[in-house]
């Protein structure tokens, strides 16, 4: 007679951090980094927004080179339509997808033209029908260039929300809005930076560097790496 299969159980869900977990999360990571922001470099909102834009499947180091040499030619909506498709390909072709991007970019400055006398709205909808532009990059530019408190979630910010226990989710959307519940109300206009930051550079994907995290006796991760924790 076969052995019968025994039913496999559930995963059980992974604990969250309480209410005082997440307040002294983001005490210490502001202690760390009190006035975080943005890598890409920009001084407008179109600069920022066109910056995001190209930063879509790419390294904010490889679009601040581009726009080294992009910005000093044309950094206005005016300025950019005018360059065209062809004319812009040129300054951003060491980035991926440029083709696409150039073409988002100029139509999305000359919707800006048409529909906006050339500003970057600051309503969500509005970002949003801009060619080139999600919800991702618009909570990007109401946040960095406005100050809006949005979370804008990468891949960065998803991985520390999950990992962590501070807003866990399935997907992009569930864990942006676990985390507009679960940050503290002081803490929520630089979150983004913060959680982002210290995924890029301490949370890390294939080898998370966990003696050098500040949070990580709060954190739930059960796969830590080994080692000591050091003083920061």
């Amino acid at each position: 007679m076969p052995t019968p299969i025994k039913p496999r159980k559930r995963a059980t869900r992974r604990s969250r951090l309480t209410a005082a977990q997440r307040d002294e999360m983001f005490a210490r990571l502001k202690a760390y980094n009190p006035k975080p922001t943005t890598e890409l470099e920009f001084s407008t909102p179109y600069e920022l927004l066109v910056a995001v834009t190209l930063s879509a499947q790419a390294t904010d180091v490889g679009v601040n080179k581009a726009t080294r040499r992009l910005f000093p030619v044309a950094n206005t909506p005016e300025a950019i339509a005018a360059l065209g498709v062809e004319g812009l390909k040129p300054y951003i072709s060491t980035i991926g997808l440029y083709n696409t991007k150039a073409a988002n970019v100029v139509a999305m400055a000359e919707q800006l033209l048409r529909d906006h006398d050339g500003e970057v709205p600051r309503q969500r909808e509005a970002l949003e029908a801009l060619p080139g532009v999600g919800r991702k990059t618009a909570n990007v530019v109401l946040n960095t260039a406005f100050g809006e408190p949005t979370m804008a979630v990468d891949t960065h910010i998803f991985r520390v929300a999950n990992r962590t226990g501070l807003a866990p989710g399935k997907n992009v959307r569930e864990v942006e809005d676990g985390l507009l519940r679960a940050v503290p109300e002081a803490y929520l206009h630089d979150a983004h930076h913060w959680l982002i930051l210290h995924g890029r550079y301490v949370c890390k994907a294939r080898k998370p560097d966990c003696p050098k995290c500040v949070i990580r006796d709060l954190c739930k991760y059960p796969d830590k790496t080994p080692g000591d924790a050091e003083s920061l």
